[in-house]
């Protein structure tokens, strides 16, 4: 037990010598140590599952997890450590607030691949959607790459089916004029008509003549473009069949699902937020504990301690100054007798 109380006591950056000697003091170091502690532990869980999202790699992620949880702890160690009790609130808050900004950030940093751990099977559900959503696109964008071609073959195609149709049916109306005009149901309403029915025959086997060189100029026409619409068609579908949802399984894509879920579902929104604060609750609750606490014996030993030091410091500068002056003084006094000396000489040699 009394292990861990020192392993705590470390965790929180305090002086070991210090707290032996201020009782009441421990226990609020071994919490805030513990706190710490358990930070760096989340924070390496944390720093591990993001990795592995990434790579998919065991080892990398507990190499690159236990290597994140270390720095947050020893960031955390140095935030906590670094605050100074004095009795003036304000100045403590001035001095905490930079410290509370980054450990917000940090709590963040930590909380985000946490989040995506607690809500994965929501997440992987999303992702499955958003999967979907993005074959279904890519299908879209090669549809529309064939589709203007094959409308424009296939109104090509119509238009010359269009021709051999109406020439054909300005044939068989000429045909029936003709008809009719042989049998007396139509035209002079006389039977046998000869030279009449030979004219109006003669038109329809004209048109006739017209049709057949039509068919046989557009048949090859309508068999080549339905022929281009064929291999369009092969082509569509072969780049369709060729087409692949995207492997939506990094990182930023859970992050993007996760956003989409809070988004979607209060429910899942506020409970996003609920494990957001738990997170800056805990990376946070070390420096607030630090904060609103009174000042203790041991706030009072320590600033004893280093105002000893400050003070021999100031004690070594004022020796250092002393040293300086009487050197400039003795090389002022030299130099004073050397220029009297060589006076002195030149006034004997005159």
């Amino acid at each position: 037990m009394n292990r861990l109380k020192v392993f705590f006591w470390l965790c929180a950056g305090a002086n070991r010598e210090i707290l032996s000697n201020c009782p009441s003091e421990s226990s609020k170091y071994v919490g805030i140590g513990a706190t710490i502690f358990f930070t760096g532990i989340f924070a390496a869980l944390a720093g591990g599952y993001a990795l592995f999202t990434v790579f998919d790699s065991y080892w990398l992620a507990a190499g690159f997890g236990i290597l994140w949880g270390l720095m947050i702890f020893n960031l955390d160690r140095f935030i906590v450590s670094s605050m100074r009790k004095n009795g003036q609130p304000q100045q403590e808050w001035l001095q905490v607030l930079p410290r509370l900004v980054l450990a917000l950030v940090i709590s963040i940093v930590i909380a985000k691949p946490l989040e995506l751990k607690i809500f994965e099977k929501e997440v992987n559900s999303e992702i499955t959607s958003m999967m979907q959503e993005d074959l279904a696109l890519k299908e879209l964008t090669v549809k529309e790459r064939f589709s203007a071609t094959r409308a424009r073959l296939s109104a090509e195609v119509q238009s010359l089916k269009d021709e051999i149709l109406a020439k054909t049916a300005s044939r068989n109306e000429l045909r029936q004029i003709a008809r009719e005009e042989a049998d007396g149901t139509g035209g002079t309403q006389q039977r046998n008509a000869g030279p009449i029915y030979q004219i109006k025959k003669a038109d329809a086997d004209r048109v006739d003549a017209e049709l057949q060189a039509l068919i046989a100029t557009n048949t090859p026409q309508i068999a080549e473009k339905e022929q281009a619409i064929t291999e369009l068609n092969t082509r569509e579908q072969a780049e369709l069949s060729a087409t692949e949802a995207g492997q939506l399984t990094g990182l930023a894509s859970r992050i993007e699902a996760l956003d989409r879920l809070t988004t979607k579902s209060s429910a899942i929104n506020v409970a996003n937020w609920f494990v957001m604060l738990l997170f800056l609750v805990v990376e946070t609750a070390p420096i607030f504990v630090k904060l609103i606490s009174q000042r203790g014996p041991y706030d009072y030993v320590l600033k004893t301690e280093e105002y000893g030091f400050e003070a021999f410091h100031y004690e070594d500068l004022a020796k250092v100054n002393a040293t300086i002056k009487n050197r400039s003084s003795k090389l002022t006094r030299e130099e004073a007798e050397y220029v009297n000396s060589r006076l002195q000489l030149g006034l004997d040699r005159s």
